[in-house]
């Protein structure tokens, strides 16, 4: 039997501001696509482009990030508070190591990628000029992908409402300034965009630090306490966040291909989709951060030995999920011109993206039960099956995608049922694994 600390009330209280967290990031791309659906087609699909580029590597960050968050989470449950923050503090090290490889990688890849994969050389030249200012923010990603583990770990999660709110109001100002030239601000396009997401992340790294120094309890979690270098629990830390990091690279990697082949069909096509994709990216809020929570309460009663009450948790947040998603899919399938013209006025564009939009709106209700299951899957320890499941099933997706785009072309709609194929494959297996495989034991 579950106790009230891992109630629908607990459950909501840790995931409302997760789905804030996960806000953080998905206002960022909705404010872009928003702005730059209404200065033309071209920065439209370029910012999408552009965008999922930044994704790939971005993910690696959060891959590395989802490692501590189970660490620490299984730490709670053990209630070993002091060994939080030596996690924590080893967390920072590889962070910083990571953040400089990444921004390399992104710095000295920019123009050789985009110009590879692009075919439209007017979405690779606005991709390209979006890419020159919008890879600095990689470095203030890094450290907030870090922090917010360690409030998602600790079931601590209010201070990601702030963040949320801040990086909202940083980015709809500076874009409108700087997009736009008001208020006597330059008129930088795509370039303004950029800047302000780099900005909006500045200002979210900042106040996580403030937060940190002013309303955690530093001496009690040992935090910024560097003591001694502990090699023994970065191996483990490592063990633990690799496989995911992989996954992640893979699974937005694959992602990143599948807009490619997209553009690949013309600028209509990926426009259509750079809107879907947004669309999507905001629906799917709340079963993200339902995932999350899954996944540190999953950790947290293994550590608390009580593995035997997964599942049941497991039901209670399906259950509470598939309820809000039924609200959120009603309201977008009851209005998906409406939704469309949020981010254009081009009339041919809104409407032909309606059919795409239905699909998404179906298959959210497939990616409920998916991430769920799968993030569960992440929280008991075993990333590596986990990111073999993936790897696996990724092969299907590519194979579908490779059908419709190359093979036998199909409408982009038709395409986009791609994620039926992927969340229905995943929570299958995710759920045969949990269901019958031996992944009880402690690992970490």
């Amino acid at each position: 039997m579950l106790d009230k600390s891992y109630s629908n009330k607990s459950i909501i209280r840790v995931a409302v501001p997760i789905m804030l967290g996960n806000l953080a990031q998905t206002i960022i791309i909705f404010v872009d696509t928003v702005f730059m659906g209404h200065v033309g087609t071209v920065e439209l699909g370029a910012v999408m482009m552009a965008g999922m580029y930044y994704f790939v590597f971005s993910n690696l960050a959060l891959g590395f990030a989802v490692g501590i968050q189970i660490v620490i989470a299984r730490r709670l449950g053990e209630n070993d508070l002091s060994r939080i923050g030596h996690v924590f503090n080893h967390g920072l090290i590889v962070v910083l190591a990571l953040s400089i490889l990444l921004f390399t990688l992104l710095h000295f890849s920019i123009d050789t990628l985009l110009y590879s994969v692009i075919e439209s050389p007017d979405i690779r030249m606005a991709a390209v000029k979006f890419m020159e200012y919008r890879h600095y923010g990689i470095i203030f990603v890094c450290f907030n992908f870090l922090f917010r583990a360690l409030y998602i770990g600790l079931s601590n999660t209010k201070v990601i409402t702030y963040t949320t709110l801040l990086m909202a109001v940083v980015t709809i100002v500076l874009d409108y300034l700087l997009i736009f030239g008001r208020f006597g601000f330059p008129e930088l396009g795509i370039q303004g965009a950029a800047i302000a997401s780099v900005c909006a992340e500045l200002s979210a790294l900042i106040f996580f630090i403030v937060y940190t120094f002013t309303r955690l309890s530093i001496k009690q979690y040992g935090i910024f306490s560097f003591q001694r270098w502990d090699f023994p629990l970065i191996v483990s830390i490592i063990k633990i966040s690799f496989p995911t990091m992989l996954q992640r690279l893979v699974s937005f990697g694959i992602w990143f291909v599948f807009f490619i082949l997209i553009e690949q069909n013309g600028e209509l096509a990926i426009a259509i989709s750079g809107i879907v994709r947004s669309v999507y990216s905001l629906i799917l809020i709340p079963v993200f951060a339902l995932a999350a929570t899954a996944n540190t309460f999953t950790s947290r009663l293994i550590g608390e030995g009580r593995s035997n009450d997964v599942m049941l948790l497991l039901r209670r947040i399906l259950k509470l999920t598939l309820l809000i998603m039924s609200i959120l899919i009603i309201f977008c399938a009851a209005i998906p011109e409406q939704l469309a013209f949020l981010y254009t006025d081009d009339v041919l564009l809104a409407r032909a993206s309606v059919p795409a939009l239905y699909v998404i709106c179906g298959s959210a209700i497939t990616m409920c039960f998916a991430s769920i299951l799968f993030e569960a899957l992440s929280g008991t320890g075993n990333t590596m099956t986990a990111f073999i499941i993936e790897s696996s099933i990724l092969v299907i997706y590519v194979f579908y995608i490779l059908l419709v785009t190359k093979i036998i072309p199909q409408p982009i709609e038709i395409i986009w049922c791609a994620e039926f194929v992927y969340s229905i494959c995943l929570a299958i297996v995710s759920f045969l694994y949990l269901k019958y495989a031996h992944w009880q034991k402690k690992l970490i």
